[in-house]
Order: structure tokens, then C-alpha cells, then sequence
């Protein structure tokens, strides 16, 4: 039994053209050659060396050494083989560092990261209280700013006046390029949380000095303050370990610090009194009697979430960690004030 080459390229699953090369190159030659019109003609006993012959240039095996494999045994095929996998795995290696290095370098001045949009609003609206307010000292510019931190891993938002600081972290859907970082005026940030919250997910791109956020085909482009950020990452290590930590009602506490200027509080394991008078039930261990601006503590826990608060205290002159049982990626650090006595 005879087959025509277009019925032989159906039976193997390699089309004519690729029959006639591997002919001229004398890899896999037809059986028979009619002399008056040169068509070729195949058998079907030749059909598992040319269905070997795909599987080979289907891994890439270089065609000399397609010649010796189609006559080697399963054996010394085998090791033809894995020899070759090796000398593709080490060339893919390569390529893949070659290529990391060139896109690093190309993308060194583009970062992408692709967030949740209501997230990022959360975020925020979390933060950007503990920033400074707009002010005509150009020294406090950078603390009217929130600090956008951005790496594959998170993508970290911060604010400090100088006397509370508020760190809330986001992971992205998506990163690109390399982590960088800028510093955004509250203000502009505020002004998005609406047009965040409406959308599922925003792409957030720094370029050439540029911040744009992109969400839904539009585009917002942010200002880029230039400056030096305080050190912040340096107070959260810091921080000494806590001898008092207590849970208890945000908004109950909340509610007594409204209308009050400063406020002293003893706190013990089971009970929270606030300048001698007004008496909250907390859960916790140590005590501790530390001073506080009221307005402060009181915008600390208005960005919290939840109905219940974490203070963490480690000293009396320390910044205190508030905590929301709901949310571990935001903190908040309020500084204390002196206690007359």
C-alpha cells in the first residue's frame, strides 16, 4: 500500500512542505519517486519515524542530531534526549536573566501597580488625617504630603504630622517595573476617594517624576512634591515592646473624648479611667498612666474600623500604637503628652 504525500502529512501530522525539506535533506526519504511527474509516495511503516521526527523538532532538537536519534536506540534516545533538555534549560535560564536585566533597565523609570480601587480609597481616607495641615512654612510641605511607597509585594501608604503617623498597606492585583516611591499632597488624594470608590480597580503609574492614576479609560495625573520624608520607618522599629495592652470600645471611648482638651488615662487590666471621672470596661494586660491631646487620640480612632480599639503602650513619652481589630494593614502611633505630677 501506497500513500500520496498529502495522505501521508495527514496520517503523521506533518504538512507536505515539511515532508519535501526533510526529503532534500535525506532525513526522511519517501519510498518511492515517480520519475515521470517526481511525486513522492510513502508507506504506512514509515509513519512512526516520521511521527518521531515531529516529536523531535517539536523539542527543538537540532536536525543533525535528529539524524542519529531516528537511528539510535531507546536508550541512548533517552539520553539524547535529556542532554538536550539540559542544554534548553540552561539557554532558557540565561535568556530569562538576560531578559530581567533588560526590562529592569528599560522599566527603571516606569512603575506600575494595579490596586483595588475601593481599597485604595479606604486607604486613603485611613491616612491622610494624620497628615499636616496646608500651611505657608515651606519646611512642612513634604508633611502635607502622603508617602505612596510601591514594590511587588505592597504597595504602603504614609502620613505624619509630627505627632501621629499612620501607615496602611494594600496589596497590588498586579506590579510592574521598579519599587519607588512618591510623595502626593492629602489634599489631591482626598479629593479621589468618590471617584475610587466608583470603580473596581485603578492603575497607578509613576514616570519620568509623574504620578497618573487610571481607572476606567480615565486618567487623574497628581502633584509630585519634591523633598525629604522624615525617617518613619525608623520610629516603627523603634518602637519599645509594650507593657500595657488594652481593648476596648472605639466609639464609647470616642464619645468621652469629645469637648476635652487634654485627658489623662489609668488604665489597668480590666478598667480605664479618664481623668479620675469617667470609667471605661477594657480588656488587656498591665497598666499604665499616659497623657493625651484629646483631638489627637480622638482622629486617630475616627480612622480605625471597627468597634473595637488596641492600645499598645511602652512608655509614657513613647508614641502609643492604636490598632484596629478589624484591619492589621493600618496603624496609627499618637504621641503622648506630659502628666502634670
Amino acid at each position: 500500500m501506497r500513500l500520496t504525500i498529502s495522505e501521508f502529512s495527514r496520517l503523521v501530522g506533518l504538512a507536505p512542505s515539511a515532508l519535501r525539506f526533510y526529503d532534500d535533506c535525506d532525513v526522511l526519504p519517501p519510498a518511492e519517486v515517480d520519475v515521470t511527474n517526481g511525486y513522492r509516495y510513502y508507506t504506512p511503516s514509515q509513519a512512526p519515524r516520521a511521527r518521531l521526527l515531529r516529536n523531535l523538532r517539536e523539542i527543538g532538537l537540532p536536525l543533525p542530531e535528529v539524524r542519529t536519534a531516528l537511528d539510535a536506540d531507546p536508550a541512548a534516545l533517552a539520553a539524547q534526549i535529556q542532554s538536550h533538555l539540559r542544554t534548553v534549560e540552561a539557554k532558557t535560564t540565561a535568556t530569562r536573566t538576560a531578559a530581567d536585566h533588560l526590562l529592569s533597565t528599560l522599566l527603571a523609570d516606569r512603575t506600575v501597580a494595579v490596586l483595588g480601587a475601593p481599597e485604595l480609597a479606604s486607604a486613603i481616607r485611613q491616612v491622610t488625617p494624620a497628615a499636616a495641615s496646608p500651611d505657608a512654612d515651606p519646611q512642612l510641605v513634604v508633611l502635607e504630603c502622603v508617602r505612596l511607597e510601591l514594590t511587588a509585594d505592597e504597595v504602603r501608604l504614609v502620613a505624619t504630622d509630627r505627632y501621629r503617623l499612620s501607615v496602611r498597606t494594600v496589596q497590588p492585583v498586579d506590579f510592574s517595573g521598579a519599587p519607588t516611591s512618591v510623595l502626593v499632597p492629602a489634599t489631591e488624594l482626598t479629593e479621589l476617594i468618590r471617584w475610587l470608590t466608583a470603580g473596581e480597580q485603578v492603575r497607578v503609574e509613576v514616570a519620568g517624576g509623574e504620578l497618573e492614576l487610571a481607572r476606567d479609560g480615565e486618567v487623574r495625573g497628581l502633584t509630585v512634591v519634591s523633598g525629604e520624608y522624615p525617617a518613619y520607618q525608623g520610629i516603627l522599629d523603634g518602637l519599645t515592646p509594650p507593657t500595657c495592652r488594652v481593648v476596648m470600645d472605639r466609639g464609647g471611648l470616642r464619645a468621652v473624648l469629645e469637648g476635652r482638651d487634654v485627658v489623662a488615662f489609668h488604665i489597668d487590666p480590666v478598667e480605664l479611667r479618664i481623668d479620675g471621672e469617667v470609667k471605661l470596661d477594657v480588656i488587656g494586660s498591665g497598666s499604665a498612666r499616659i497623657g493625651f491631646t484629646a483631638g489627637l487620640l480622638a482622629a486617630a480612632l475616627e480612622a480605625s474600623v471597627g468597634p473595637d480599639v488596641l492600645l499598645e503602650i511602652g512608655a509614657s513619652d513613647r508614641p502609643v500604637v492604636v490598632r484596629s481589630a478589624d484591619q492589621g494593614t493600618f496603624t496609627t502611633l499618637v504621641m503622648p503628652v506630659r502628666l502634670d505630677g
